[in-house]
């Protein structure tokens, strides 16, 4: 869904590589300059959000997809096929799979991604990522979690969501977002988003937002559709288990809206990506009959 033609400079390394159009990261600078003093304080020791860590949750139980992250997607465990998609983002500094099962681990290591155990009780994929990131003995400014079930998710969309947290001060919280197909506004495994004019989140929903009295879906309408890729502040996903759950985040079963129910910034990039998450097992001979088409192996 680009809205800005590609770059015309030829010189410029990777110049023959499909050139991605992250909207949103410009917008909103002003507002982001001025709020900038008061965020840096309220993160301890300031300063710019450089280092920045991939972690990969993964868990075995799901009430839809039992084992999803060990499901062969064209001869490789679905968890492995995202990996080696995370490993190609130049912004990341290190990846690991964070997961409590140890049939994942041993997977993810066969194939020589790094592991780390976590525990059974964690609620959703930040509070495996706040526990991972614990346990890891290097220092991190930006934690970004990338789901398991994108075995397509494109590098240059995690290096945007890295880079929408680095220019926006204010934030805490970024993630991407696409355009939404009419085929999918009815799912509600499709979430979907609506944002200022600054380029943050108002809100997120399983149902269609904005939704018009006709009730039908307006196909003018730039619908936007929520990618499986969150990036925290680190300092931030920290404290993020301590909040309490909130009533929109528990209605629609989202963890992102406990970020904005407690008043926190959260950046939005739009990009130009066809999303291929995998919810239920026949999503995964959708995803096998794209790549053939796409010759990917």
């Amino acid at each position: 869904m680009p809205i800005c033609p590609p770059s015309s400079d030829s010189s410029s390394p990777g110049s023959g590589a499909r050139v991605w159009i992250f909207h949103g990261l410009a917008l909103g600078a002003a507002a982001a300059a001025a709020a900038a003093a008061a965020y840096l304080y309220r993160r301890p020791g300031g300063g710019f959000r450089s280092r920045a860590v991939g972690i990969i949750p993964a868990r075995f139980a799901s009430s839809r997809f039992e084992g999803k992250p060990l499901a062969h997607i064209l001869g490789k465990p679905m968890i492995q096929r995202t990996w080696e998609r995370v490993m190609l983002a130049s912004s990341l500094d290190h990846v690991v799979v964070a997961t409590d099962d140890e049939r994942i681990a041993e997977c993810c290591r066969g194939f020589g991604a790094d592991v780390i155990m976590t525990s059974e009780s964690c609620r959703n994929g930040s509070e495996r990522c706040c526990e991972a990131l614990q346990k890891i003995d290097k220092n991190y400014d930006i934690v970004v979690n990338i789901q398991g079930d994108e075995p397509l998710i494109e590098p240059e969309i995690i290096d945007g969501v890295v880079m929408a947290l680095q220019r926006a001060p204010d934030a805490v919280f970024s993630t991407a977002v696409t355009e939404l197909k009419p085929e999918d506004a009815s799912d509600t495994n499709r979430v979907k988003c609506v944002l200022d004019n600054q380029g943050y989140a108002i809100y997120f929903s399983r149902g269609l937002i904005p939704f018009n009295k006709s009730g039908k879906v307006n196909p003018q309408f730039p619908y936007l559709l929520h990618l499986g890729i969150a990036g925290f502040d680190s300092k931030f996903l920290k404290i993020y288990p301590e909040l309490p759950p909130t009533p929109l985040q528990l209605e629609e079963d989202l963890e992102q809206l406990k970020v904005l129910e407690n008043g926190y910034r959260m950046k939005v990039i739009k990009v130009d990506h066809d999303a291929h998450g995998v919810d239920a097992p026949e999503d995964v001979e959708k995803i096998e009959a794209l790549m053939r088409a796409r010759n990917i192996q």
